[in-house]
């Protein structure tokens, strides 16, 4: 029976699964399941590999000509709230199909979408702000150097501050998935991961005049 629920005195663990992360890529935030994933990438610095929406990463994943190594960090940009949108339970990037022939079983992932909590891997989620909105996530080159210090709580894009500002004052957010109705509620309104992907018209007092006034100009539209 222990070896599937652990007593107090012998825990599977000596802390709890998840881990908040912080760093210049998540000023806000970022959450990996470290329970789940494999010691040896717990502390890693790699080269970053981009992918800039779902739909680039099912294009190039699996390309036998992806310059990409068991040490690399795929980072997936685009998936979040405002991005996917909706936050789809992306966050679990498959592992490349020439690595998977090399009995590659894991990597260091990233992305600010979410995933399942029975997945297994080194992925790091829910990475906040996220990358649509101009978050820290959409600086990141292929190439850049990424730091993972799960016992440090840390998470670092090795790039100069400098780089990174300029980076993102260039950064064009992308086309919005809904120009009109739900959909486009959904975007002007959504908050991101750590306040919980609410509306912020819901926020605080539901009686606000301001936020009633901004709810029913945007119904209107």
């Amino acid at each position: 029976m222990r070896e599937v629920v652990a007593s107090r005195a012998q825990p599977l663990d000596p802390e709890g699964g998840l881990a908040i992360l912080r760093g210049n890529l998540c000023p806000d935030g970022a959450v990996i399941k470290h329970i789940a994933a494999s010691p040896n990438l717990l502390q890693h610095r790699g080269r970053a590999i981009v992918f800039s929406s779902l739909a680039d990463l099912g294009a190039r994943i699996d390309d036998p000509e992806l310059d990409v190594t068991p040490d690399s960090v795929l980072v997936l940009q685009n998936t979040g709230p405002v991005g996917a949108p909706g936050m789809p339970e992306t966050g679990n990037l498959p592992i490349p199909k020439k690595l998977l022939l090399q009995g590659v079983r894991d990597m260091v992932r990233i992305s600010d979408s979410r995933m399942s909590g029975t997945s297994f891997g080194t992925i790091v989620l829910h990475v906040a702000p996220e990358s649509a909105i101009g978050g820290p996530l959409a600086a990141v080159r292929t190439g850049d150097e990424i730091e993972l210090d799960v016992p440090a709580r840390r998470l670092q894009l090795l790039v100069p501050d400098e780089e990174i500002a300029r980076r993102l004052a260039e950064h064009k957010k992308p086309a919005p998935a809904y120009r009109r109705g739900y959909g486009r509620l959904f975007l002007d309104h959504v908050l991101q991961a750590p306040q919980g992907c609410d509306f912020d018209f819901l926020v605080g007092n539901p009686d606000d005049a301001e936020s009633a006034a901004r709810l029913s100009k945007d119904l209107r539209t």
